[in-house]
């Protein structure tokens, strides 16, 4: 299938079902039930029609059907459309993590990886998963971040938190707390902040973005007293980082830099360590909050939130969150197609300058 390169071309969205015991299904049905939305993408599901049927049942929705297919490419560009990886009966066991439910969520996970470098697809989004469930040989990753920068050849990326007021990315990711000040340095925080700079440049269309860097201890070290890593890491970095040209600020303490709202400055926030991160963000954003993976050479975006297996199959998920992470990876589809063009055509950006 050839996709054309125009900025209104209506974008393909590869969704992974998940875990199959979660209300990854749900909230997938919740998102695609009303139709306007076709106007803007078309999706396409990997997972099982039998298993999507059972769910959507569970939560009594009997005005909606997925319309399935073979193959992406003959996606029906006004329906839901599925794909189905399995097509043997599925034991579903509602809130509980399962060896089945994990090899269902990686086989929905390979075939549209595989049909992303077909081409058929323009960016992925991902139901949540168990993270334990799912490993086996063929994935031995704490999640999708590190499997899919792995699978697409990247060794640096950014794993970045996104709602309408908050950028967050984490520079060590996915490690033990006692890991963190080992895996730190100069180097590495230099990395991640170019790689949060291009992001924010290409993918969400902002022009001289201000990035902001947390410290490690509390108050920032408070010069040396409670820690050394900002004056000996972290500031080195931010101030390598300015000689770039990237406008990087910090370190600031953490604590203060959220509840005085000085967040707000800025385009792009980058945390030392997970739960740094994870915390404000969630406490700021979780109804609303997407997982995007910065740095790779495809659009992968994800709901903030996890498997929630308390609620499968209640009719109380809240959608917010994946309808959030499908709109954010199509905005940022139409942005790196803007940006090629742009860069592609720099007069063509200086005279959209001049106009505004």
């Amino acid at each position: 299938m050839n996709r054309t390169p125009e900025l209104d071309t209506k974008p393909v969205v590869g969704i992974t079902h998940g875990d199959i015991n979660s209300i990854s299904y749900e909230i997938i049905v919740k998102t695609f039930i009303d139709n306007r939305i076709f106007e803007l993408l078309t999706p396409v599901i990997y997972g099982s029609s039998k298993v999507a049927s059972y769910h959507r049942k569970t939560i009594n929705v009997s005005d909606f059907t997925f319309n399935l297919i073979k193959r992406a490419d003959t996606a029906n560009p006004k329906r839901a459309n599925i794909v189905n990886i399995n097509d043997q009966e599925v034991k579903i066991d509602l809130g509980k993590s399962t060896p089945l439910a994990g090899e269902l969520a990686l086989l929905s996970l390979e075939t549209a990886i595989e049909d992303l470098k077909k081409n058929y697809l323009d960016v992925l989004v991902t139901a949540p998963i168990n993270k334990k469930n799912i490993q086996s040989k063929d994935f031995h990753f704490p999640g999708h971040t590190e499997y899919l920068a792995n699978k697409f050849g990247v060794t640096d990326y950014l794993m970045l938190m996104v709602s309408n007021s908050l950028r967050i990315g984490v520079i060590t990711g996915h490690i033990p707390l006692r890991e963190v000040i080992n895996e730190l340095s100069e180097e590495l925080i230099l990395r991640k902040i170019k790689i949060l700079n291009q992001s924010l440049l290409k993918d969400f269309g902002i022009q001289s973005p201000r990035i902001a860097i947390l410290g490690l201890n509390p108050h920032a070290g408070d010069e040396g007293l409670l820690g050394k890593e900002e004056a000996q890491i972290i500031k080195p970095a931010i101030d390598k980082a300015n000689e770039m040209g990237i406008r990087a600020f910090g370190p600031f303490p953490a604590d203060g830099f959220f509840g005085s709202s000085t967040f707000t400055q800025f385009d792009g926030i980058l945390a030392m360590y997970h739960d740094q991160g994870m915390l404000p963000f969630k406490t700021l954003s979780f109804e609303s909050g997407v997982n995007f993976t910065a740095g790779l050479p495809i659009i992968r975006t994800s709901p903030a939130h996890g498997t929630a297996y308390e609620i499968a199959g209640k009719d109380i998920a809240s959608p917010n969150s994946f309808r959030a992470a499908v709109y954010l990876a199509c905005d940022i589809f139409h942005n790196r197609r803007e940006y090629e063009l742009l860069t592609a055509n720099p007069l063509k950006a200086v005279k959209q300058e001049t106009e505004h």
